[in-house]
């Protein structure tokens, strides 16, 4: 009876010890859709990518998140837009898109504002208090959902049109990611 207390002890004091540790730590982009959004007078077209790779690293001061993604792997299903999309974008020149964060402490599930700096097609823009919600699963992974509010001038892209008409200057991009704690 004496063991089977102290092995009870033993687990509740790792328990407790695992939680109070909260999200400190390092973390890995597990899952990722980024779907980006394009607006002309005569349609609406995204193209999605679920290849993004990731690292964040979590302590006291916050999170600091490294997101990056190939520009040819977003798809809209149309072959010949994606390639054009490449074309403008120089994605054979800068061919990946780079996303850092900066998601001030504490960290916890809700909502958040946190500081993105995005390079992409040779420039870098930054966006200030870009809101997210994170969940928080019993899994132990982390679900990260937002939107980035891009534009194509923040990139100094010329916008294509479609019968002389450009599209539009928002191009914003839904981001939704699942990480977890690496393997040790």
């Amino acid at each position: 009876m004496k063991k089977i207390g102290l092995m009870l002890a033993l687990f509740g004091t790792l328990a407790l010890s695992a939680s109070a540790r909260g999200w400190d730590g390092a973390w890995v982009l597990t899952a990722s859709k980024l779907t980006y959004h394009v607006n002309h007078p005569m349609h609406h077209v995204e193209a999605t990518s679920t290849a993004a790779k990731g690292k964040a690293i979590c302590d006291k001061k916050g999170a600091h998140i490294l997101v990056a993604c190939p520009v040819k792997t977003f798809a809209s299903g149309d072959g010949n837009r994606d390639l054009h999309m490449m074309e403008v974008t120089r994605g054979a020149t800068y061919p990946m898109v780079t996303v850092r964060a900066e998601w001030p402490a504490p960290l916890k599930a809700g909502e958040v504002k946190a500081d993105v700096d995005v390079d992409f097609a040779g420039h870098q823009a930054h966006y200030a208090g870009v809101v997210f919600k994170a969940e928080e699963f019993k899994d132990g992974t982390l679900h990260i959902t937002g939107t980035v509010p891009a534009t194509i001038k923040d990139f100094d892209i010329q916008p294509p049109s479609l019968l002389a008409v450009p599209i539009k200057n928002g191009i914003p991009v839904d981001v939704d990611l699942t990480w977890t704690r690496p393997a040790n």
